[in-house]
């Protein structure tokens, strides 16, 4: 089935009201697929954020939102409800503004990360926010204690572009559901996305005005301002580990509460008596979205004693991926977001090929309109390449081996990086024991998945700071308070 055209909304969210910027300013959203101008969105200043900071404080500090979990729940579905009915129009703007292709948009883009908003609405109701604790004696006197957890305030909320409903969704529906305000700041290359969802929270929710606020801009010096404003207690922010370490420095001025979602380089490790032929097809998913997600396996780790025959299999695997028009539900693979990332992917690979790694599929840029860049395959590449060691954010995808498990245990943990990973044997319990090995947030044993909004998503390392999703991803956004007072069974 065809889909419809885009409709989006384009204004920002600010106060309970949709509203254009205060200069009229606008700035183009660029289809990555074609290089056309979509259309534009509303292009916010220090004004528009200001606007919406102080919206998001006085409707933390002057209304119940932080204490009616009931509330938050009733909105949470209320949301939940208006995107379902919009959700053939969020799965047009993801593939026409993300270029994501739409074979993966009922799984990572769209369907899976509108219903997670029914999990933050579970959560928003059921946990138990104040609860006793066992008393104590404290200088020969009986003392009793209240356990409370409290949302953390506002929120400033700075989301990227590769999976953009899935992370802004990730993002308010757990600061949300906690009792938080929010202000979303969406990536400039994705903002339909977001603007979207200011329209359907104002049509179809009761959410009080300023609870959840959206600013779309070019500017980065805006989201930079989001990040510093004292007004803010807590950033959240998901995207690459060079401006995390930037949100982090600006958020340490006002020493706010600041989580990470970072970059990764992922490991995949086929051990001695994997099958081969079963596994190792798998490694073109690399290729997945054009490469652009952070937790995808970008190496691969195949004995040496094997390594010929694995190179067979994993080129003719590259060989026949099929990538193009992410309209086309045959192709799994679509262009780089910009033009920007287009050429900093094919440096990637220029600097490989000058390391020494050895390219057996791909590496160049299709004659085709758009920013694609052909899926792409390094063998004998060097553990400490650039290639190897830095995130690419492209269908690049770097073969390595191994001598046996020691190694390819010191290999996969030789990074900055700690997000993700998998193992593969047909021994259950050898996998598990490399898995437990691993220094990284989330690890795949077979092809086994983990994606879910109970899942607490996060790395070491340079990977990031805190969880996402989850009871752990919950409780990012909420304070700890103790309550003491005289009295009690305690005794001795």
């Amino acid at each position: 089935m065809p889909l419809p055209d885009p409709s989006p909304e384009t204004r920002h969210l600010i106060d309970g009201r949709l509203v254009e910027s205060v200069s009229g300013a606008r700035f183009a959203n660029i289809n990555p697929a074609t290089g056309e101008v979509l259309g534009t969105a509303a292009d916010g200043a220090a004004k528009d954020l200001h606007a919406a900071i102080a919206a998001a404080r006085r409707a933390f500090d002057e209304t119940g939102w932080a204490t009616d979990a009931a509330l938050r729940a009733r909105c949470l579905r209320q949301l939940h409800a208006g995107l379902v009915a919009e959700k053939e129009q969020f799965r047009s703007i993801v593939v026409r503004e993300a270029g994501a292709p739409v074979a993966l948009t009922a799984f990572m883009h769209v369907d899976d990360p509108i219903d997670m908003l029914a999990y933050w609405a579970r959560m928003a109701e059921s946990t138990l926010y104040e609860h006793p604790m066992a008393d104590v004696t404290f200088l020969g006197r009986p003392q009793r204690r209240i356990l409370r957890r409290e949302a953390m305030g506002v929120v400033g909320a700075i989301t990227p572009w590769n999976v953009p409903l899935l992370l802004n969704l990730t993002k308010i529906g757990a600061a949300l559901a906690a009792g938080c305000t929010v202000v979303l700041k969406p990536a400039p290359d994705t903002p339909w996305s977001a603007t979207h969802l200011g329209r359907i929270a104002t049509a179809a929710t009761e959410l009080p005005p300023g609870v959840l606020n959206i600013v779309t801009s070019s500017d980065p010096s805006v989201g930079e301002a989001l990040v510093r404003d004292p007004r803010v207690d807590m950033v959240t922010f998901t995207g690459s580990t060079p401006t995390g370490r930037r949100v982090m420095e600006c958020g340490a001025a006002t020493v706010k509460k600041v989580f990470l979602e970072l970059g990764g380089k992922s490991a995949a490790i086929v051990l001695g008596d994997a099958d081969l032929a079963a596994v190792l097809p798998g490694a073109a998913a690399t290729c997945l979205h054009a490469g652009q997600g952070c937790a995808i396996t970008t190496r691969w780790l195949v004995p040496r004693a094997r390594y010929t025959d694995a190179l067979e299999i994993l080129r003719a695997a590259f060989g026949a991926w099929k990538y193009g028009d992410p309209e086309d539900p045959a192709n799994l693979q679509g262009p780089q977001i910009s033009a920007r990332q287009q050429e900093r992917v094919l440096a990637a690979i220029e600097r490989g090929r000058a390391e020494g790694a050895r390219l057996l599929v791909g590496g160049g840029r299709p004659a085709r309109r758009g920013f694609y860049v052909e899926p792409t395959l390094f063998v004998d590449v060097d553990p400490k390449s650039t290639i190897a060691q830095e995130e690419i954010f492209g269908p690049v995808c770097c073969v390595i081996p191994y001598e046996d498990d020691e190694q390819a245990v010191r290999i996969a943990n030789d990074s900055i990086y700690g997000l993700s990973g998998s193992v593969y044997s047909p021994d259950e319990a050898r996998a598990l024991g490399v898995a437990r090995r691993i220094r990284a947030g989330t690890i795949s044993v077979n092809g086994g998945q983990w994606f879910h909004a109970d899942t607490p998503f996060g790395g070491y390392r340079q990977s990031g700071v805190g969880r996402e999703n989850g009871e752990q991803g919950f409780a990012e956004h909420l304070q700890t308070k103790v309550i003491a007072l005289p009295g009690g069974t305690a005794s001795g």
